[in-house]
């Protein structure tokens, strides 16, 4: 049997990994940690840890007792930050490297691609459960509003003062119920996607030119591609309606003429696992990052459910579609945010090749 290349093991780990010398700096480092940490392997080896990163462990008592016991070492639910995103709740692992006495492995295990990826079939049935209910109150009370409206319309024929402003605001305020119901009625009808080999950056100038017109017009936005992307399999409209949707919340974010940055790139380790147990790769990175206040943290785990929003008059829907979509595109959407950056990710599989 062929083994595989250490090197091609190394770069190929999806848990962001190092290597640390016996004086506690950093020997090597994955791509997968470069990706997490958001710094090349070139500016952390020869450097302690603590010089660039902030581990809420005692990590010199950590690699002093894996040196001498020559045993792994397991530590749960630390903090880790480069001090330029907010902290990744994380499990750590410590172990000895073969027959080298001062060498140590660090494994950094970000908990929040796990838990959320386990919250996802749960979230998903409870979206179903919600949608179900919101459609079929939305039917029912469409009927008696226009009753309501019909009725003080009438009344208004022989009103006149503030009676009549109040019959006035009786109407106004049907009108936006109704709206309202229908945008819920909207989004729980929401065809299957017809899913085609689509060049996701025809999507992306689709969705930018449309906010650049109109509500992204106060809003400077940039693209950071990367044309080499392979085609997703997926339904262009659909998709295009995922990405005015991301635009559009970070345009409604910014308290005035913000900035808004379009990024895609490559990432071969992020895997998408299913009840089952089968996995699917999903290397296809889409970012929207935005310079606004953020997310408010008591609802950021909550911020892909129905009628969760961050605004004093968010319906809750727009971000739910975008999960809803994305989930029947077999992909995974996430949320990185601190006041001033705010960063949604569609993670997307490639299209098959006989697609």
């Amino acid at each position: 049997m062929n083994l595989p290349a250490p090197g091609i093991i190394w770069n190929s780990l999806p848990t962001p990994a190092l290597l640390i010398d016996g004086e506690d700096k950093v020997d090597e480092v994955n791509p997968a940690a470069e990706l997490f940490l958001n710094l090349s392997a070139k500016s952390l080896r020869g450097q302690t840890i603590g010089e660039r990163l902030a581990i809420s462990a005692p990590l010199e008592e950590i690699f002093s007792r894996v040196r001498k016991n020559r045993a792994s070492l397991f530590v749960n639910d630390v903090e880790v930050t480069t001090g330029e995103k907010a902290p990744v709740q994380c499990n750590l692992q410590a172990a000895p490297v073969g027959e080298e006495p001062d060498r140590v492995l660090l494994l950094i295990e970000p908990r929040e691609l796990a838990d959320r990826l386990g919250r996802a079939s749960l979230v998903k049935s409870a979206a179903r459960s919600a949608i179900g209910m919101a459609e079929m109150l939305a039917h029912e009370i469409k009927n008696p509003l226009a009753g309501i409206a019909g009725a003080a319309q009438l009344l208004s024929m022989n009103l006149s003062g503030e009676d009549l402003e109040l019959t006035d605001l009786i109407v106004d305020e049907t009108r936006r119920i109704v709206k309202l119901l229908e945008q819920v009625e909207q989004f729980g009808n929401v065809r299957a996607p017809e899913k085609k080999p689509v060049n996701i950056h025809d999507v992306l100038d689709r969705a930018r030119k449309s906010a650049g017109v109109g509500f992204g017009a106060h809003m400077t936005i940039t693209e950071e591609y990367d044309p080499s992307l392979p085609p997703t399999l997926g339904d262009a409209d659909q998709l295009t309606q995922v990405f005015l949707n991301l635009l559009k919340n970070a345009a409604e974010a910014s308290e005035g003429a913000g900035k808004i940055k379009i990024r895609t790139f490559y990432e071969h380790s992020l895997r998408l696992r299913r009840a089952d147990g089968s996995g699917q790769p999903l290397p296809l990175q889409v970012e929207i990052i935005d310079d606004g206040p953020g997310i408010p943290p008591e609802i950021a785990n909550e911020i892909f459910e129905p009628f969760v929003s961050g605004r004093e008059n968010g319906t809750g829907l727009g971000l739910a579609l975008v999960s809803k979509i994305i989930s029947d595109h077999d992909g995974w959407v996430s949320l990185d945010s601190v006041p001033g950056r705010t960063r949604f990710r569609i993670s997307l599989p490639v299209a098959p090749k006989e697609a």
